[in-house]
């Protein structure tokens, strides 16, 4: 026999879905109106274009914004100047909003359709002047909303410094300023409209010294040792390597330092290694040999070699529970709509993109969710998403099909396109911490999962172990 709800409890039901509809709608058409505002702090942050650990005035502006709206600040969070916390409320739920807001070096193009350098050091191919200002929006409507509601709990703003290789958020999981949040949210900048299950390969990255003795390159070589041999003979060997490391596995390098001038032996000489795959377990092996490989190029070239560790993060652990609330969220909000002028601006883009690059259209277009993914670049969020619940999406904040770290990135990031999906990444997430204020049964059930995937027996290990924060390694 079935069971009918009586028709006042149909009523009731209806009038408070009318009433959360109707919530959610005032704050997507708060945060339009709010927009012009974000732009112009984002567009700031572009134009400063601050590497990691040295994002000083990107990092005092998103304080200074979220000040003004009321939030408390604690600076210089896990001994890092650049890292902040802002935080309104107090007990629990915890809901923390991650933000970034690093440059990327040697990509320093203008809001223009083609590669037209700015003459700069750096340039935000990855988006995270977006990044930070999106989440500093929504941490600010969230604010407000629990405020005009008597809504209990505490919100977070997380100033995440030096994502791009100088794994930041590392260093502050490792100093537990995370250990008391009920649910982490985060977002990218990207060119698709998606909140499925996210994935990322853990990474290790370390700069390699050799040392050797400087001669006349022509009148005495035999008195020189070089240090550049011992980096290209290291190279050589780990090139090799990849013949014998998983066929997903991931190594790159770049020389930082090969020398100063060709008839002059290099006493000193420098490269940067990464190391990636799914597991952190495989990147560690593939480290080690990559080590072992620096310390056989050194005894065969008579150099000696030691090395400094950069980064290194977890693979990113999905939060099923809390990541199909982001995807409704996600289609709720909708995707990026362009004006004439933002339609020519991007057909010119996609004509820099090749063949095969999706039609400019798709920026309307919210991706079906799914929850597996395959894993390409690395995030140091890997390390926070294995000490609490973690969920993200990803915003059409560049033309469709253009790739991460590329002048096409900055380019669109620099002008309205940008803008428009900062936007739709901020209303996703306030709507969403929303809705997990609201559920404690979304918590509990969030933190069960975690639990279950992660394993009981998991104890979190830091992949670039005790060294304290690399605050130089971009200078």
């Amino acid at each position: 026999m079935r069971k009918f709800l009586p028709m006042g409890a149909i009523l009731l039901l209806c009038t408070m879905g009318i009433h959360a509809q109707k919530k959610k709608n005032d704050i997507i058409k708060d945060l339009d109106s709010k927009s012009e505002k974000y732009s112009e702090i984002a567009h700031e942050i572009w134009g400063l274009a601050e590497m990691g650990y040295l994002e000083e005035q990107s990092s005092a502006l998103l304080q200074e914004t979220l000040s003004d709206a009321g939030f408390s600040i604690d600076k210089g969070i896990a001994g890092i100047p650049t890292a902040f916390k802002a935080e309104y409320g107090s007990g629990y739920p915890v809901i923390a909003i991650l933000g970034e807001y690093d440059a990327l070096p040697g990509l320093s193009q203008q809001a223009v359709p083609e590669k037209k350098s700015a003459g700069g050091a750096a340039g935000h191919a990855c988006g995270h002047h977006l990044f930070g200002t999106a989440s500093t929006a929504a941490a600010i409507s969230v604010k407000e909303w629990m405020e005009n509601n008597n809504i209990k709990g505490t919100i977070r703003f997380y100033g995440c410094p030096a994502e791009e290789g100088g794994s930041g958020k590392v260093y502050m999981v490792r100093e537990g300023v995370f250990d008391d949040v009920d649910v982490a949210l985060h977002w990218h900048p990207g060119s698709g409209n998606a909140a499925s299950a996210g994935a990322a390969l853990a990474n290790k990255s370390a700069k390699f010294r050799f040392h050797g003795i400087s001669a006349h390159a022509a009148g005495a070589p035999e008195k020189g040792r070089s240090a550049l041999d011992g980096v290209e003979a290291m190279n050589a060997m780990v090139n090799m390597m990849r013949e014998h490391v998983p066929e997903d596995a991931r190594i790159h390098y770049v020389i930082t330092n090969g020398g100063k001038a060709p008839n002059v032996v290099p006493d000193f000489a420098e490269v940067y290694y990464y190391a990636r795959h799914n597991t952190r377990d495989v990147v560690v092996d593939i480290f080690d040999r990559i080590v072992k490989a620096a310390e056989g190029a050194a005894l065969g070239t008579g150099t000696t070699m030691d090395y400094e560790m950069i980064g290194g993060t977890h693979e990113l652990l999905p939060n099923l529970t809390v990541q199909k609330i982001m995807y409704d969220n996600l289609v709720k909000v909708g995707g990026v709509t362009y004006t004439n002028e933002e339609k020519a601006f991007a057909e010119k883009i996609s004509e820099t993109l090749g063949k095969g690059a999706p039609d400019i259209s798709t920026a309307q277009i919210v991706q079906p969710y799914k929850e597996t993914a395959q894993a390409y670049g690395s995030t140091d969020v890997g390390d926070v998403s294995y000490t609490v619940p973690t969920a993200g999406l990803g915003t059409v904040t560049w033309v469709p099909g253009t790739p991460a770290h590329s002048w096409q990135a900055v380019a669109a990031g620099g002008m309205s396109i940008g803008s428009k999906g900062m936007m739709v990444a901020a209303k996703t997430l306030a709507l969403t911490a929303m809705d997990i204020f609201e559920s404690p049964k979304t918590i509990e059930a969030a933190k069960k999962e975690l639990e279950e995937r992660r394993g009981k027996d998991f104890k979190y290990v830091p992949m670039l172990g005790n060294r304290p924060p690399a605050l130089d390694y971009r200078k």
